[in-house]
């Protein structure tokens, strides 16, 4: 277990390889007030995949040539060193170079301007670039999540760094806000607002604070999802009557009814490719989890284990589904294995619920309850690393973890 000021990390399971690394503080760290070295070390601590060996005081930036047999030594496999310069008025570069201890190799680096106010958003995008050079897969500490809370008469839609951290309002109602769905350019919002007296979806643009009514049809209007090419919305309406899903082109018009059963149909969730529809329907006799094509039509059942599973989410790569099962009366995240149909239970928590899949589909983002409160947690997808989020506490819910950030 690591823990520091920003986060927890518990770490579980047998065999789970963490990679030492060492992050020299970065030359002219204080020029900005967020601490690129520490927040970097932060990141990469939080996947779960490397530890840091602590280092003296020693400043080595972008172009010193270090002596890494001392490293070596000390069983450091990857040494990272950095700067902060200021270029002009408000405005900084932010510099890493990456070092194979092992191997006595360059591994390269990047160079990141930014705006003074940025300085977060280098840091995590120096995580992204070193966790990419050692891992292969590409980093998502740069990424957003969005999550709503409630405080006294308010309710909050957010949006904060993936790690918690840097909450900024997004919306403030008196009236509750659910459902918050990213577009998949990361520039939008989707959600359900209850301001009409009943649940009505608008569209948000995080850039201006614009916002545009996208569903207010006869009864309720709910579940707002986007296609993977960002130019429609599914959501669950009752024009008919009972719930059904019903696709929404962005600019308007009228919707499109995509199921036509007696039951409760809700909680749509295109596929990665777009090609298919998980949703969750009562039509067996309880709540499962179903597929149909995205034009509607016959679906599949494919959740079998339980009476009860709901809140679809699949991953980016469409190797799996992340869902809340209803397991002895507890209400727990598992995951599905879309290839092998495989269920993998990821926690052990009694009120888990809105799960939603990291951009690289490696970590779920979901709300719990932990000790009595009620939190954000990411957790690996093989269930090893879990991290509580620093930021936003009280009556927080609704994660949705955002895209890859331009």
């Amino acid at each position: 277990m690591v823990a520091n000021a920003q986060f927890r990390v518990d770490v579980a399971g047998v065999g789970l390889t963490q990679r030492p690394f060492a992050i020299a503080p970065f030359k002219g760290r204080d020029l900005l007030s967020s601490k690129v070295d520490d927040i970097v070390t932060a990141d990469l601590e939080r996947s779960g995949l490397f530890r840091v060996v602590p280092m003296d005081s020693e400043q080595l930036d972008e172009s010193s040539r270090p002596d890494l047999g001392p490293w070596r030594g000390r069983g450091v496999d990857a040494l990272i060193t950095g700067s902060v310069n200021k270029l002009d008025e408000g405005r900084w570069d932010v510099r890493f170079r990456l070092w194979d201890v092992v191997r006595a190799e360059d591994l390269g680096g990047v160079s990141f301007p930014v705006e003074g106010n940025l300085g977060r958003l280098a840091a995590h995008r120096v995580a992204d670039a070193v966790y990419e050079k050692l891992t292969g897969e590409r980093g998502v500490f740069s990424t957003r999540v969005a999550y709503v809370t409630k405080s006294a008469t308010r309710h909050q839609l957010w949006v904060a760094d993936a790690d918690g951290e840097n909450a900024q309002v997004a919306l403030s109602s008196p009236q509750p806000v659910i459902s918050p769905a990213w577009s998949p350019d990361g520039t939008q919002l989707a959600y359900v607002s209850f301001e009409a007296r009943k649940p009505v979806i608008y569209v948000h643009t995080i850039a201006t604070g614009k916002r545009r009514l996208m569903a207010n049809f006869k009864g309720s209007n709910s579940a707002p999802t986007w296609s993977p090419d960002g130019q429609t919305l599914l959501a669950t309406l009752t024009l008919s009557g009972n719930s059904q899903i019903y696709a929404l082109a962005k600019d308007g018009g009228a919707p499109t009814r995509l199921t036509r059963t007696s039951s409760i149909d809700t909680e749509p969730a295109f596929s990665p490719d777009g090609a298919s529809v998980y949703f969750v329907s009562n039509r067996g006799g309880s709540p499962q989890i179903y597929r149909m094509p995205a034009s509607g039509g016959e679906a599949t059942r494919i959740t079998f284990q339980g009476s009860y599973n709901i809140s679809p989410a699949p991953s980016p790569d469409g190797k799996w589904l992340a869902f809340v099962g209803r397991i002895d009366g507890r209400f727990r995240l598992q995951v599905l294995n879309l290839e092998t149909n495989e269920v993998i239970g990821l926690t052990d928590t009694n009120a888990d619920e809105s799960p939603s899949f990291s951009a690289n589909s490696r970590m779920v983002i979901y709300a719990t309850r932990v000790d009595g409160r009620e939190a954000l947690v990411t957790v690996s997808v093989d269930g090893r690393v879990r991290t509580r989020l620093a930021g936003a506490t009280g009556d927080i819910r609704e994660p949705d973890w955002g895209p890859y950030r331009l």
